[in-house]
């Protein structure tokens, strides 16, 4: 009897609730940022260090703390993780100054770090065949869902308990979740040599580097300083640490990259197994993430800001219309493993960024200074469907010929990558819809003053469009509001653009094989994995000199 069937879905279940509750806490807190200002006091860099040290320290993390599951133990990792997030929970909610509540913070997304690569590696390790497939489906549902849940919980949250609450919340679900684990199998790496510690400082300084300018680059500048910045006790004044960071990061990951190859010949154990790289389900599967994750933070960046700044809704109505696109990502989930046996896993994947490239478009046209709550919510829940169809299902393919015992760097990796992925979204995009409102705005006060036209522009471009709910004039008002649209309808359609571009990745992707074709995977009650995925990495290294040598690896319950 194969694991999978010794185990049940009762793991599945324990992975997916510690997968929702790292998702819709990060939700939540952006919903709980204006509520915490006003109880804590905090300073507008307070407020920035609180979102940015967590998604900091989440994508720095990923890859060691992915190799560390491999090395010793995936459920032990994972319920580390559980129980560091709680803790940190609890030093939120009982944060009673900004630096408090930041570092509650770093320490979230430490144990961020240790659950989400975890959930993938165990579902690979555990499940085989037609249940793997719904494994990541349900895994790629939960991650889409969960992101459009979590803002309309966060809404009721603050609004009827306060700010503490939204991470109270997270102590009765954690409890549950470390009670679970005991039905969870472990599994590890038992042909792994041991630790790399100088690829984890360069995995560390690069990643966390290179997401630091992507976050930071519209607050400091890219390259013209537009504030000064006190980091790591340096001042940056008269120039932008970004570039400096980027840099930094950029030759760090040369670095990891080289130092990593000399240790892979040497026989000696890696951080990063480049080998990995040498599968193209793999290969092709993370560029086709990295673009994807990229378009798909573009509309959950820009859609609340309009629905909120322009048309005055409340965090909670904003939620319920983003709820939405949960619904369509949770009816995609029921479907996915049907289609995927039928069609493959990789017509799944195009058809489901073909979704998001529909819906995508269907709310930049429905997009209008006058518009009702219901007109975006039909293609809210087509591009729904595609995260659901596209996210479980492009984590499918790309771990699909993943030997089990290298599960955990494997799917750190693919996190870093939709990191770095959703980091450049957010940086590209953003810097689009800013830029975007500047000019529209200025562009339709045509009528007013020039010093006005000026710093009402201003006003509403630093703020990202936040600014317009404070104009008091109707005609400056009306005019604010329909730049809002129309520059809002302009990153729309450029993430439908940049999803698009997904799908012609997704054209690389191997046809044949466990990743292509769902309906070709092993039976779930066969004991035996297909020895087909290890080749590649004995043809282009020597089995002596790959780390761990040998096969296996497979989990034990």
């Amino acid at each position: 009897m194969s694991q999978s069937s010794r185990s049940g879905w009762l793991p599945l279940v324990v992975l997916a609730l510690g997968t929702s509750m790292i998702v819709v806490d990060a939700t939540i807190v952006n919903v709980a940022v204006p509520a915490i200002i006003a109880d804590l006091g905090l300073t507008a860099t307070d407020v920035e260090w609180v979102n940015s040290i967590y998604s900091l320290m989440f994508a720095a993390l990923l890859i060691p703390l992915g190799r560390t599951g491999d090395l010793r133990g995936r459920r032990r990792l994972f319920a580390s993780g559980v129980a560091v997030f709680l803790l940190a929970s609890l030093l939120a909610a009982a944060a009673g100054s900004g630096p408090a509540l930041i570092g509650a913070r770093v320490v979230q997304g430490v144990g961020a770090a240790m659950v989400v690569p975890m959930t993938l590696a165990i579902i690979n390790s555990t499940y085989t065949g037609r249940q793997r497939v719904i494994g990541f489906a349900v895994w790629g549902s939960v991650i889409g869902g969960m992101a459009g849940v979590g803002p309309l919980l966060g809404g009721w949250l603050v609004t009827e308990y306060g700010w503490r609450s939204a991470f109270w919340v997270n102590l009765p679900i954690g409890a549950l979740i470390l009670l679970g684990t005991l039905r969870v199998p472990d599994s590890r790496d038992e042909h792994a040599g041991g630790y790399d510690p100088l690829g984890i400082v360069l995995a560390v300084i690069g990643t966390t580097s290179v997401v630091f300018a992507l976050i930071e680059g519209q607050k400091y500048g890219w390259l013209t300083p537009l504030r000064p910045a006190d980091l790591l006790g340096v001042r940056f004044e008269g120039v932008t640490p970004v570039p400096f960071a980027f840099g930094i990061g950029v030759v760090a990951l040369v670095a990891l990259v080289l130092v990593e190859r000399a240790r892979q010949r040497a026989g000696r154990p890696v951080l990063v197994d480049l080998t990995l790289f040498a599968l193209p389900s793999f290969r092709y599967g993370a560029m086709a993430a990295m673009v994807v994750a990229l378009g798909e933070f573009g509309l959950i960046l820009v859609l609340p800001l309009f629905l909120q700044s322009a048309l005055g809704y409340s965090a909670f109505q904003t939620g319920l219309v983003i709820a939405t696109l949960a619904l369509g990502t949770f009816l995609a989930g029921g479907m996915v493993p049907g289609i995927a046996r039928k069609a493959g896993s990789r017509s799944v994947v195009q058809i489901g960024i073909g979704l998001e490239v529909v819906g995508a478009l269907g709310i930049a046209l429905s997009l209008a200074p006058d518009m009702s709550a219901w007109r975006p919510v039909p293609w809210l829940v087509a591009y729904g469907m595609g995260i659901g169809f596209a996210s479980a299902q492009l984590t499918s393919v790309l771990m699909a010929d993943v030997p089990p015992r290298q599960s955990g760097q494997a799917s750190g990796m693919q996190s870093t990558v939709r990191q770095i992925g959703a980091a450049l979204g957010v940086a590209v995009l953003g810097a689009v819809l800013v830029t975007g409102l500047g000019s529209s705005v200025e562009r339709r006060l045509d009528d007013f003053p020039a010093q006005v036209r000026t710093q009402v522009a201003h006003a509403v471009q630093e703020s990202g469009g936040v600014a317009i709910t404070a104009l008091r004039d109707p005609a400056m008002r009306a005019a604010a509001v329909a730049a809002s649209a129309e520059t809002t309808r302009g990153v729309t359609l450029l993430t439908a653009l940049i999803l698009l571009a997904g799908v012609g990745a997704t054209l690389l992707l191997p046809k044949g094989g466990a990743a292509a074709h769902g309906s070709d995977l092993p039976d779930p009650d066969d004991d035996t994995r297909p020895a087909a995925p290890e080749t590649p990495y004995a043809e282009r290294v020597p089995e002596s000199r790959v780390p761990g040598g040998g096969s296996g690896g497979e989990a034990t319950g």
